[in-house]
């Protein structure tokens, strides 16, 4: 891993969840993110529930409100159709200059994914419209030739792919058949329940999708791992830094970067997405994570 391009960024769910009622606070958020020098932003994708920002609608206005930092959805809700996905991605992209990433799942809420009138994927088709959801997404962009595309879950006909390229693209697989479609056709993956490098999800999932990557001829390496999870930035150090479950609940800044610069030089973690687990204001817990520990965890990374 000679070149550690590590990713840190900031989860909007967690502080604000992204209400309707709180668009102040997710823009001041953001803004400040990318005035940070912050690398990404998250937002959830929950379009059955009426109290919550549309997240496309809501990642467009972001990135025209920021200059530099990168955004993602994690994960997007199958029921956004792949080919309409795709127009969606290559024009966030060349509207802000390429910082935008595909989060992409196959659906954990089907129960409320049926609400908005989409029909009811059972697990095995709906892993297939991921992976499907996937290939549309790389074929519709990057130029090239009409796409004939006939899938089990997605069928276009005819159709131009867009010049821009295609962005990058994570999956929050949990079951090994996810699991596996992201060793094939993914970029990155984060874990999902807010599971850290050294969870049983992590350490059991991860060569699931090493062995599917291999497989098909590709390097493991190349995929990603991004760290979506919370924890408290306190002002000195905790005798304890992972509670009786060996779950991160976070320390001091000096915990807070050996534990992230372990994490990246021994368990070749490819990111970290910060979500605050205490009661700090969210500017104040954005700005000690940005201020306080993301600066020495790259320069101790870049040493190593």
């Amino acid at each position: 891993m000679a070149d550690r391009n590590v990713l840190f960024g900031a989860g909007l769910g967690a502080w604000n969840g992204a209400d309707t009622a709180r668009t102040a606070d997710v823009l001041e958020l953001v803004t400040g993110a990318d005035s940070l020098g912050l690398d990404l932003f998250s937002i959830a994708d929950h379009p059955y529930l009426g109290d919550k920002l549309d997240a496309y609608a809501t990642l467009a206005f972001l990135l025209g409100s920021t200059s530099q930092i990168t955004g993602v959805v994690t994960v997007t809700n199958p029921s956004r159709p792949a080919p309409l996905l795709a127009r969606t991605l290559t024009s966030l992209s060349a509207l802000s200059g390429g910082r935008v990433v595909l989060g992409i799942g196959a659906g954990g809420m089907w129960d409320q994914i049926v609400k908005l009138g989409v029909p009811r994927l059972e697990p095995g088709a709906a892993v297939r419209g991921m992976a499907e959801a996937i290939m549309l997404v790389r074929a519709l962009s990057g130029g090239g030739d009409p796409v004939f595309f006939g899938g089990s879950v997605y069928h276009v006909s005819d159709l131009a792919p867009a010049a821009e390229p295609t962005p990058p693209i994570w999956t929050g697989a949990v079951h090994p058949k996810a699991l596996a479609v992201t060793g094939r056709l993914a970029d990155g993956w984060v874990p999902g329940g807010g599971s850290d490098w050294l969870s049983p999800l992590y350490r059991e999932s991860r060569p699931l999708i090493d062995e599917a990557a291999t497989t098909d001829g590709r390097d493991p390496s190349s995929i990603v791992s991004i760290f979506n999870f919370g924890g408290r930035i306190t002002s000195g150090p905790l005798p304890a830094t992972r509670d009786d479950d060996g779950r991160w609940i976070g320390g001091s800044p000096d915990q807070w970067i050996e534990e992230l610069t372990t994490a990246v030089l021994d368990h070749h973690a490819g990111g970290f997405i910060y979500r605050t687990t205490d009661d700090s204001p969210p500017p104040v817990a954005l700005a000690r994570w940005a201020q306080e520990i993301v600066p020495s965890v790259r320069a101790a990374i870049a040493a190593a």
